[in-house]
């Protein structure tokens, strides 16, 4: 198997907006539940990332056919952000979705390596990500942590 992980160009958002899309039909969200528009919608929000959040996007390539893709960019966070970037300057990862093919094979973790080393580039003090229930180990071995993030269900 000959992987390449590389930056993405821009040509290639709708291939990380398509791989957004399949990540949330893998966890088992019905297609009924996406938005028609989704892949206008992750786009837009690429390019919107791209010049405002230093955004940037991997593929995983063998023999020249792109079998995963991930994303990171700064965290603007949920709240105003009062401490300083020494201290607090967090870049968030995701999208990370392989095809189903290629699991199994450490791919998801050498795509989120590359953007774990590019946010150390931008300076971020620390990487944050939201798993899904299969990504956890992948992550957990990364050394990655559980946070004390909680969440009610309000439906």
């Amino acid at each position: 198997m000959n992987l390449n992980i590389r930056e993405t160009i821009s040509k290639e958002d709708s291939i990380i907006a398509e791989h957004f899309c399949k990540l949330w039909l893998d966890i088992g969200v019905p297609e009924s539940y996406i938005k028609s528009n989704h892949r206008n919608i992750t786009m837009e929000f690429i390019k919107e990332a791209r010049q405002n959040l230093f955004y940037q996007g991997f593929v995983a390539e063998i023999d020249n056919l792109i079998v995963g893709s991930a994303s990171c960019q700064l965290f603007t966070g949920l709240y105003p952000n009062v401490l300083k970037d020494e201290y607090r300057k967090y870049g968030y990862i995701w999208g990370v979705y392989v095809e189903p093919f290629y699991r199994k094979k450490g791919i998801a973790k050498q795509l989120t390596n590359a953007t774990v080393e590019y946010l150390k580039t931008i300076g971020c003090t620390k990487a944050i990500l939201n798993a899904s229930p299969a990504g956890k180990s992948v992550y957990e071995s990364l050394g990655f942590s559980l946070t004390n993030a909680m969440e009610l269900d309000l439906i």
